[in-house]
């Protein structure tokens, strides 16, 4: 069965933009790699309703769907459901964390997929969901 890896919007955007790390790390070469690595296994890629909102913060659709568009066979599209959002309000008020970041978590809990992210929140969700840099994924597989 194919694996199901839900990237987080920065990773999206670190594709996209081709950025460097505070210390000059490749973060777009590191997502462009670990979408190829996907894509070659033919594993699955789930976008969910928040993530495609929180991309349309920062980009235009045609933006959106020129990034999905390679990947078009191998995209899941997962909802969320308000008991999960209401879920992901209680955490974060309780955790002080921003509630898109803890809802991200509870998808990725929910449908067991593999959640990638470098966002360090994620530090305090470890209980929800692991979670994954995209270095460390492509550096297993």
């Amino acid at each position: 069965m194919a694996e199901k890896y839900y990237v987080d919007t920065s990773i999206w955007m670190d594709l996209l933009e081709d950025r460097k790390g505070f210390q000059g790390e490749p973060l777009g070469d590191y997502a462009l790699k670990l979408f190829a690595m996907i894509k070659a296994k033919n594993h699955k890629l789930v976008l969910s309703d928040l993530l495609i909102r929180e991309l349309e913060s920062n980009y235009s659709v045609e933006e959106i769907n020129g990034m999905v568009l390679p990947f078009r066979k191998i995209i899941e599209k997962a909802f969320v459901t308000q008991e999960q959002r209401d879920e992901a309000k209680k955490i974060a008020e309780e955790r002080n964390l921003p509630p898109g970041d803890v809802l991200h978590a509870i998808v990725a809990r929910d449908h067991n997929f593999i959640m990638i992210t470098r966002d360090k929140h994620f530090r305090e969700l470890g209980d929800i969901t692991k979670h994954y840099k995209p270095e460390e994924i492509i550096s297993i597989s």
